[in-house]
C-alpha cells in the first residue's frame, strides 16, 4: 500500500502502520521529515521526479512515498479495552457500510480529530482502508483504531453488554441535542445509499437526528458524523 505526501508519510512513521521503504524525491527541501525518516530505520532511497510521478497514484505525493504494509487492523476487545483505559466517557462509531472509500477516509479524518477511540466497520459491502482512504484521511489512520468485524448486529450486542449506549444517525428519530450523550457512547453511521440498515437500527437503543433547515433532506455522511460527533463533545464540555 502507498502513503503519499509528507503530512501522511510523517503519520505513518509515527503511527501503528509498518512502513518498509520510503521514496524521497531529490532536491525536495524538506530537512525536518527527511532527519525523521533517516533516525526511523526505515530504508529510505532519493529518486528522481520523474519516477515518483510514474510511482504515484495522487498525483500529489509532495515528494514522499511510502510503501507501507497493508492496514492492520485492530481486534474490538483490544479497542474496547483502550477505549475504557483512555476515558471515562469512550466514543465509538460504527459505519454500516459505507462504500466509498474517500468518504471512509473523510470520517476516519473527522473522527480522529473529533478525540473518537476508535472505528468499527464490517467486513463485507464496505469500503476498507486502502490506499485511497489513507491519503484522503490526511494521515489519521496512523492514530485512530480501526477494526474489522463479520456481522455488525452481533457487534452492537456486544458493546450493549459493555455497558454502551449505542445510537444509530438518522432521519426520524430524536433531536440529536436532546439525546443524553455522556458516558460511553456508539454511533452507528449508515452507507451512502441505504443509511443504518433497519435490523440494525432495531437493535440500537435509539435513533437520533440532526436537525436540517433547507431544502436538501440530507447530509454527505462525514458531514453528519462531523456534526454528530461534534454535539458528542459539546454535551461533555469538549473534555474526552
Amino acid at each position: 500500500m502507498l502513503v503519499e505526501g509528507k503530512n501522511q508519510v510523517e503519520a505513518a512513521l509515527k503511527g501503528d502502520m509498518t512502513v518498509e521503504k520510503i521514496y524521497i524525491q531529490r532536491g525536495v527541501n524538506n530537512p525536518p521529515l527527511i532527519d525523521a525518516i533517516k533516525k526511523g530505520r526505515v530504508q529510505y532511497q532519493f529518486v528522481e521526479r520523474a519516477a515518483m510521478d510514474r510511482i504515484s497514484k495522487s498525483n500529489n505525493h509532495q515528494g514522499f512515498i511510502a510503501f507501507v504494509t497493508d492496514f492492520k487492523y485492530h481486534l474490538l476487545d483490544d479497542v474496547i479495552a483502550a477505549a475504557q483505559k483512555k476515558n471515562i466517557q469512550p466514543t465509538l462509531l460504527i459505519l454500516d457500510g459505507i462504500e466509498d472509500p474517500h468518504n471512509l477516509g473523510n470520517i476516519i479524518r473527522t473522527a480522529e480529530c473529533m478525540g473518537v477511540d476508535g472505528i468499527i466497520i464490517p467486513k463485507n459491502r464496505a469500503a476498507t482502508v486502502n490506499d485511497t482512504a489513507v491519503r484522503v484521511s490526511a494521515g489519521a489512520a496512523s492514530n485512530i483504531k480501526i477494526c474489522k468485524v463479520t456481522n455488525i448486529n452481533q457487534i452492537i450486542e456486544h458493546l450493549k453488554k459493555k455497558s454502551f449506549w449505542v445510537y444509530a444517525v438518522e432521519l426520524g428519530g430524536v433531536e440529536i441535542s436532546r439525546t443524553n450523550l455522556t458516558g460511553p457512547v456508539v454511533l452507528v453511521m449508515g452507507g451512502e445509499n441505504t443509511g443504518v440498515h433497519q435490523l440494525t437500527r432495531k437493535l440500537c437503543d435509539g435513533i437520533v437526528s440532526i436537525p436540517m433547515f433547507g431544502k436538501t433532506n440530507s447530509l454527505n455522511v462525514n458531514s453528519a458524523a462531523a456534526i454528530a460527533l461534534f454535539e458528542v463533545n459539546r454535551q461533555r464540555g469538549c473534555k474526552a
